[in-house]
């Protein structure tokens, strides 16, 4: 009878490598990005960051693909960069051989700008560029074209979302490409309200205790971006970006652009604000077309 011998780890280790990289794919930019070890080897972490990465770059590229000359020409903006990871994976596996394109990288931490500009230097990514800015900053920058293809914004943390989403509708980009993160300024609404609320409606036991306060905090932020992007003339997909056992923060908002305003959806935005005390946030974080 035979015996069935067992791959070595090393052999594994290689399976497993050849399986997460995809042809083409540069070897020393996942080095860089810690993604691979400096002996090219996967880890756990890694490979569940690169697992969402990969599947975000794929929803990227479909919508990168609609525009004409299947994208070849087109300008995208990722707010909150931190290391670039998507916007060198887009980059790498989209735009690198399309010989045109722009990658914009916006982030507020110039050691990690001036990385990512080395970086793409290093690599040959000539159409690459790096901006210390913040996103309300971005939208009245001469560093960037006055229209902008594609905006997306990876787990940018509480009104960061907000900002990409206004600087969106202000360069008209086609595609908003969304994954939210911690979301704080409606739940610290909600409870400086918290009081009035219980007394007029019994909905406010949604949020009366703190963890819920944050839960409902956060999912009525994601309904009502929804709502500001449908108001604005952009059609919204809402799903979940890979399985919640690689993450918590698992929200995809997806947002095409089709010019058509939805007065419905501004008149349930607005009645959800008034309906959870939030009427304020109307004339700073929700502004619906004049």
């Amino acid at each position: 009878m035979k015996t069935m011998l067992k791959p070595s780890k090393a052999a594994k280790a290689e399976a497993e490598l050849a399986e997460a990289i995809r042809p083409g794919q540069s070897i020393e930019l996942l080095k860089e990005l810690h993604i691979l070890t400096r002996e090219g080897r996967l880890n756990q972490d890694s490979r569940r960051k690169l697992k969402q990465v990969y599947h975000l770059s794929q929803f990227i590229e479909k919508l990168l693909r609609e525009m004409p000359g299947e994208g070849a020409h087109a300008t995208l903006a990722d707010h909150g960069a931190g290391k670039s990871y998507l916007g060198f994976i887009v980059y790498d596996l989209f735009f690198k051989a399309l010989g045109g394109g722009h990658v914009y990288g916006i982030e507020t931490r110039p050691e990690l700008v001036a990385r990512s500009a080395a970086l793409a230097a290093r690599l040959g990514f000539e159409r690459m560029g790096f901006l210390n800015l913040t996103v309300a900053e971005s939208a009245t920058s001469p560093e960037l074209p006055a229209q902008i293809d594609m905006v997306t914004a990876l787990h940018a943390c509480d009104t960061a979302t907000d900002d990409a989403i206004a600087f969106g509708l202000a360069k008209e980009a086609k595609f908003m490409v969304l994954v939210p993160c911690c979301q704080a300024e409606v739940a610290a609404c909600l409870r400086e309200t918290k009081a009035l609320a219980l007394a007029r409606t019994p909905l406010a036991e949604l949020w009366r205790h703190p963890l819920h306060t944050r839960e409902i905090g956060s999912q009525l932020t994601n309904v009502l971006r929804c709502l500001l992007l449908e108001a604005h003339g952009y059609q919204v997909t809402v799903t979940e970006l890979v399985g919640w056992e690689h993450s918590m923060k698992n929200e995809l908002i997806i947002a095409r652009r089709t010019g058509q305003r939805n007065g419905g959806a501004a008149r349930r935005l607005c009645e959800l604000l008034a309906q959870f005390g939030l009427d304020a946030l109307l004339e700073t974080r929700f502004r619906l077309p004049a």
